[in-house]
């Protein structure tokens, strides 16, 4: 027997042999408590109850049924029977029995307990005999073996001294027991509920790609019918050209015709009737001649179609659809974002420029298409795909903001207090306009079919009919630091920057929703969003771009003033391509800052 507490060193033949031991223990029991004299049950006897002069502590429970007494030598927890020499070798052959485990007759006296096979939690054919002291933990052989072998601590549990549990430990343990059943309990019914919720989800973002696929088809659809259109147009136009000049060319024919029926009869006519003739004639074929010159020059008529190579690229190159992610609840106290930008400068300078370019601010269509307003300039500049310049227009005035309201469709507030409605299609054309306050203050922004425009150190909320619905002071003039210069929406929120250290985030409601500031920003003036959430404010004086999460921690400096930028007038980020597109004062260049995490 082991000494309690002392390594024990296993051989393979006492490996082996214990699990040799172990291969017929099929059964598991607790332990529980006999009570010795309970357990006799009147097994217990002496000579005086049977008048013999045999003196036995314990009696051989099968053979005393029979009324034969014989000393029991084994005892059968399962049966609870005790067995003598010729019942122990009957109880070892018959099939019934065959697995059952004896323990010595003595057992009992051990604490008046006996102890039943338990099954290890790790290998369930196999009984649990020992102990490791450095886990504090009862294990199989096979574990022993397996996985506490450098442990030190191990020994066999008849080798343990145990003492019966007290009272608080079982109490404290029915309670922890009671807690985890409670908790385990609560986290199923939230697991439930967070099922039922991913679907709700699920549908919500399916019916976004539908929304998303049916905004694509209609307006490719559109796109379909205007081209059909303008074939028809043309095709009608030039059949009917050709028609015409099928009419003239029979007409000519007719002329010559009857100039050559002339000539034949020309012996016959006088002098001067010759003469006249002759020089119908001779214009009758100088105009036939020029009319077949005409049209042998300029040949048969072809419809040709030129195709949009932007917008096909734009659509085949953009992979995916949309980011479907899943974000757990802790991490929505979402953590600092680290990226990596590259950047590079796009030349928005057009030959018929009479200023350097001084883009104002920027915006962006559905489709991706980015809109320039270049203040100086007066012109709304439209980018292709690869950030060229594909066109412009007019809007009447110095812009001094624009914003996209609907999906090709952009709104241009001027310097003269008007906002000018341009629909951008295969070419800019102006729609209606509105009169509005503040016209001359910096950036505008749309949301939720509202028109926000900054007036001082207050915000005026239009309808687009021009309706004014809400002037918005009292609250931001108790957090603003300055004017208001650009506005970003994002949801249901409007963030203006104040041309201080920060941003000012209003509600849908209208009212102060919190505040973004960070003292390394000098005079913030750009602002904005990711379609995650990230804000992106920049600094004019302090030369740099600090972010900040949807809930408003600030996340760091994405560009440090070291970086060169130099009097950063507006910014927006492109979700399409993943980069931050940053506007200059007096600058012909624009910056694009590519973004990876």
């Amino acid at each position: 027997m082991y000494e309690v507490g002392a390594p024990i060193c296993f051989t393979t033949d006492w490996i082996r042999s214990w699990e040799n031991r172990n291969q017929n223990d099929e059964s598991q029991r607790l332990i529980h408590y006999i009570n010795s004299s309970k357990m006799a049950d009147g097994r217990l006897s002496t000579s005086i109850k049977d008048g013999s002069d045999a003196d036995f502590d314990y009696i051989c429970t099968p053979c005393e049924e029979d009324h034969i007494r014989e000393e029991a030598v084994k005892y059968c927890p399962e049966c609870e029977e005790y067995l003598c020499t010729k019942c122990t070798n009957q109880h070892g052959r018959r099939k019934a029995t065959l697995s059952h485990k004896l323990l010595d007759k003595d057992a009992t006296k051990r604490g008046s307990m006996v102890t039943i096979a338990t099954k290890c939690r790790y290998h369930p054919n196999r009984d649990i005999e020992m102990y490791c002291g450095a886990h504090d933990m009862v294990y199989c052989l096979k574990c022993i073996a397996k996985e506490h072998r450098s442990c030190n601590d191990v020994s066999e549990i008849e080798d343990v001294h145990t003492s019966f549990v007290h009272q608080k430990e079982v109490q404290r343990l029915q309670d922890q027991t009671r807690n985890i059943q409670e908790r385990l309990i609560a986290i199923d019914r939230k697991t439930q509920k967070n099922i039922d919720s991913l679907e709700e989800q699920r549908d919500d973002v399916l019916a976004k790609i539908e929304e998303i696929e049916k905004n694509l088809i209609e307006h490719i659809r559109k796109l379909k019918y205007e081209a059909i259109s303008t074939l028809n147009k043309d095709y009608t136009s030039e059949k009917e050209e050709l028609k015409h000049s099928i009419n003239i060319m029979t007409n000519t024919k007719k002329e010559i015709e009857n100039a050559s029926s002339q000539l034949q009869t020309f012996t016959s006519m006088e002098a001067g009737q010759q003469f006249v003739q002759m020089k119908l004639i001779q214009q009758t074929v100088k105009d036939a001649v020029k009319l077949v010159e005409e049209r042998e020059a300029t040949g048969s008529k072809t419809l040709c179609f030129t195709e949009n190579t932007d917008l096909k690229t734009s659509i085949m190159a953009a992979t995916p659809l949309g980011h479907v992610n899943t974000v757990t609840e802790n991490e929505r106290q979402t953590a600092q974002r680290i990226c990596k930008v590259k950047s590079k400068g796009i030349n928005i300078k057009m030959q018929n420029d009479r200023k350097r370019c001084y883009i104002i601010d920027v915006c962006q269509l559905q489709d991706g298409t980015i809109m320039l307003a270049d203040c100086d300039n007066k012109k709304i500049k439209r980018l292709d795909m690869n950030y060229n310049i594909k066109d412009h227009c007019d809007p009447g005035s110095y812009p001094m903001g624009i914003c996209c309201t609907g999906q090709n469709e952009v709104a241009v507030k001027m310097y003269n207090n008007k906002v000018q409605f341009i629909s951008v299609g295969s070419s800019l054309s102006k729609l209606s306009e509105i009169t509005v306050e503040g016209g001359g203050f910096w950036g505008m922004a749309f949301c939720a079919g509202e028109l926000w425009i900054p007036s001082g150190m207050s915000v005026n909320v239009y309808s687009t009919s021009g309706t004014l619905l809400k002037t918005i002071s009292k609250d931001i003039k108790t957090i603003c630091k300055s004017t208001i210069r650009h506005m970003a929406g994002s949801g249901e929120t409007v963030i203006v920057t104040d041309n201080s250290d920060g941003a000012v985030c209003l509600g849908r409601n209208y009212t102060v929703q919190r505040e973004l500031r960070d003292k390394r920003l000098v005079n913030t003036l750009g602002v904005c969003v990711s379609s995650d959430g990230t804000v992106f404010l920049s600094g004019f004086s302090s030369q740099n771009i600090v972010m900040f999460d949807k809930t408003g921690k600030n996340l760091g400096e994405l560009v440090p003033k070291d970086a060169g930028l130099e009097n950063q007038a507006a910014l927006h980020y492109d979700d399409k391509r993943n980069c931050l597109i940053v506007t200059c004062a007096n600058s012909d260049k624009v910056i694009i800052f590519d973004i990876s995490d």
